[in-house]
């Protein structure tokens, strides 16, 4: 192993220094390998083209005949491309991208070939997909699965390959992927949001939830991170003594991109722009080799979809650039770990976003109305959206080093919670002339005023209001953002029908005008919010406590944060909006909880063998240096040789204490994995992994940093922090 930490560092020392070229123009290459607007309307007939765009608008359906000729105007144009297979890309419950690869080819009856693809091919296939997680929805004898065309999102050619953006089902109706639940998401907060934006404006037809995902990553030499069997194995560093110098000095973020990560960047830039991702930003982040690059805002599937591609792509132009990319949330101790920030917001068919103050005192009101039951949302389901974010790997980021906190709260700056304070104090009832106007024109009339000075943010905030949009913070770098963003759609669409019914119950039955029953329910939201409103700082001890005198939920741990998916409460806002059924829940809880034991047993598997099989062995050899110069100085010195070995002893003795501990504590690891491992429940078992296996890695890590500092560095197997984290 110190052979391989060598070679690594000397490999990458030695690497050519990369030219930078200028790519094209990037307007000039968007979009040219999708199977865009643009495309379809020059490819189809005017009568497919239109069922192809009602589709999408309206989600009506497409006869055989139209999805024949959209088929071979796709095949054709594929082909002119280039391309020679064709696949169904879908997002099952593993959080990667999945396809299967089907060549045009075709042998006719009379022996000769020709490239074939009809509709039925571009509809459906039913792909083996019996390995894929499905939490007991099927057998493995059962393996019929069905991936469906999902026309709302465009097909696009990587490679030499038509990917096709599917959904992906079991053979009776349930949902298999991130993508089906996502979509119907959308559908009900689209229709939920239309009837509520109709109080305001009797045009709006339909209201699309967009999106822009920031994307946060390492990039690390794919030399060294060869030489480290943690990172490859499971995406983090398991040991590792930090770096005498890491973030402290703040010099990395915002700084010159190093050359070798801009030649990645914009290799990266000029394929994301091939494919149709509008990438718009890049620069360094808080850690060192630490990087994000962020999209212009998109509607909320196609979104989603472009970051798992994204994902994808990253991970395949960084090995053109001799780089390792890291999406784990934290692959290095006491640095930041890395989030994917999804900035949300609401926009209608007529161009207005329901989320930004506009001119006028009304479109004020309509602004208000989605922002507080926006946060009435959060605060009513606040355990909910932190199930949405609960993994293994985001359990070790949230919290530490300016990630959010596991304790879900909303922070909207102290000049809006002055406007909530002020609407709050609206008389019950209906309202006077003159309350009317004051509220009109010196409270929601100023809002625009207002946000224009109010540029409060709090990088603690796991959900935070930035002007036009919420930005939820706290969702991990590795994870599909479908799955928080079925969640955070679904709790919306939900308390903007309820809100719809409150305000048309004091109208019908009040008899109140339609101003006076939007600002009585506002003002009894508002009252009933306060919980979930906090801008002081998320790490603090006092807010730990305050958090708990508030009612909020503080689940540390994913078996904690995800028991709440299956309280009767939270089945009921799914089944009741047809976005999940019940079997379904459980089959995703079950799934996750499995994944969640499976990545902690591997790191407790990959831990014990680097610390017994790597660490241990190291610290012995050098003990034994240790011993041999210790006896040397003896037949030197005779009695008198403790006085000219103190060092040496002490070092032998303290080398001795760590190795005994890391032995005792891999053992007792191994004991509390095979306890849980005889568990048959699902719960008790990732219980266990959480609080009786987990806590294990501490303490074995922290004997194994302390023998990386005792070590002669010329021995020590694992590539240290100082190499990896400084791209050369």
């Amino acid at each position: 192993m110190p052979i391989l930490r060598f070679k690594a560092l000397e490999e990458t020392l030695n690497r050519v220094p990369v030219k930078i070229n200028e790519p094209h123009k990037r307007s000039d290459i968007f979009g040219l390998n999708v199977f865009n607007t643009t495309i379809m309307q020059q490819a189809l007939t005017k009568d497919a083209f239109e069922s192809l765009k009602n589709a999408v608008d309206k989600g009506s359906k497409i006869d055989r005949t139209i999805a024949d000729q959209i088929a071979v105007a796709m095949k054709n144009w594929a082909i002119s491309k280039g391309v020679t297979h064709y696949t169904h890309w879908f997002q099952p419950l593993t959080g990667a991208t999945a396809e299967k690869h089907d060549s045009f080819f075709e042998i006719l009856d009379n022996g000769t070939a020709l490239e074939k693809f009809e509709g039925n091919q571009l509809v459906q296939q039913e792909p083996d997909a019996s390995s894929f997680p499905n939490g007991g929805l099927r057998n493995t004898f059962e393996a019929r699965g069905y991936t469906a065309w999902d026309p709302t999102s465009p097909a696009f050619i990587y490679g030499s390959t038509l990917c096709i953006p599917t959904v992906f089902v079991s053979y009776t109706g349930e949902a298999l992927d991130y993508k089906t639940p996502l979509l119907k998401a959308l559908h009900v907060v689209d229709k939920a949001a239309v009837a509520v934006a109709r109080y305001f404006d009797k045009s709006v037809k339909k209201v699309n939830a967009s999106l822009g995902i920031e994307q946060e990553y390492f990039l690390i030499d794919s030399a060294l991170a060869k030489s480290r069997p943690d990172i490859i194995l499971t995406g983090r560093t398991l040991l590792g003594h930090s770096s005498a110098k890491g973030q402290q000095l703040d010099d990395h973020y915002f700084g010159t991109i190093p050359n070798r990560a801009m030649a990645f960047m914009r290799d990266l830039e000029t394929e994301c722009m091939l494919l149709g991702i509008p990438l718009k930003t890049r620069h360094n982040e808080v850690a060192p080799n630490q990087f994000e690059i962020a999209p212009v805002f998109e509607e909320a599937n196609l979104a989603v979809d472009h970051n798992a591609l994204l994902m994808d792509v990253m991970k395949k132009i960084a090995e053109r650039h001799q780089f390792t990319v890291l999406f784990h949330e934290k692959p290095f101790a006491n640095v930041n770990g890395s989030g994917k920030h999804n900035n949300w917001s609401l926009s209608t068919d007529t161009g207005i976003n329901l989320l930004s103050p506009g001119k006028t005192p009304m479109s004020n009101l309509q602004f208000l109305t989605f922002f507080i039951n926006t946060i009435k949302a959060v605060q009513d389901n606040e355990a909910l959206l932190r199930a949405s974010i609960a993994s293994a790997s985001n359990d070790h980021r949230l919290g530490a080093n300016e990630a959010p906190p596991a304790i879900m709260s909303v922070f909207i700056g102290q000049q809006l919670n002055k406007v909530l304070l002020e609407l709050e104090g609206v008389t019950k009832g209906k309202l006077s002339p003159k309350e009317k106007t004051d509220l009109k024109l010196n409270v929601i009339g100023k809002i625009p005023e207002i946000l224009l000075d109010n540029t409060d943010r709090n990088r603690t905030s796991p959900f935070a209001f930035t002007g036009n949009k919420f930005e939820f913070r706290a969702v991990g770098s590795s994870s599909n953002c479908a799955n928080s963003m079925t969640v955070l759609n679904t709790i919306v669409a939900k308390q903007l029908v309820d809100f719809k019914t409150e305000v048309d119950n004091l109208i019908d039955n009040k008899d109140m005008k339609k101003d006076d029953a939007i600002f009585n329910i506002l003002r009894e939201y508002i009252k009933n919010s306060k919980q979930i409103l906090f801008d002081g700082n998320g790490y603090s001890n006092d807010w730990e406590k305050e958090a708990k005198k508030r009612n909020l939920s503080h689940n540390k741990t994913t078996p904690q944060a995800l028991k709440i998916k299956l309280k009767k409460e939270s089945i009921s806002i799914f089944e009741n909006l047809g976005i999940l059924n019940s079997t379904e829940i459980k089959a995703r809880f079950d799934i996750e909880l499995e994944g969640y034991v499976k990545h902690i047993q591997i790191e407790s598997r990959v831990l014990g063998d680097i610390a017994r099989n790597h660490v241990v062995p190291t610290a012995i050899k050098y003990q034994n240096i240790l011993l041999k110069n210790v006896n040397g100085l003896k037949s030197i010195y005779n009695h008198d040789f403790k006085i000219h070995a103190t060092a040496q002893l002490s070092l032998i003795e303290e080398i001795s204490q760590h190795v005994e501990a890391i032995n005792t504590t891999i053992t007792l690891m191994i004991n509390a994995r095979k306890k849980a491992n005889k568990l048959s429940d699902l719960t008790k078992k990732a219980d266990l992994y959480a609080n009786d296996v987990k806590p294990f890695f501490d303490i074995i890590r922290k004997h194994c940093d302390k023998l990386e500092l005792l070590i002669d560095d010329e021995l020590w197997p694992l590539t240290k922090y100082r190499e990896l984290l400084f791209i050369k």
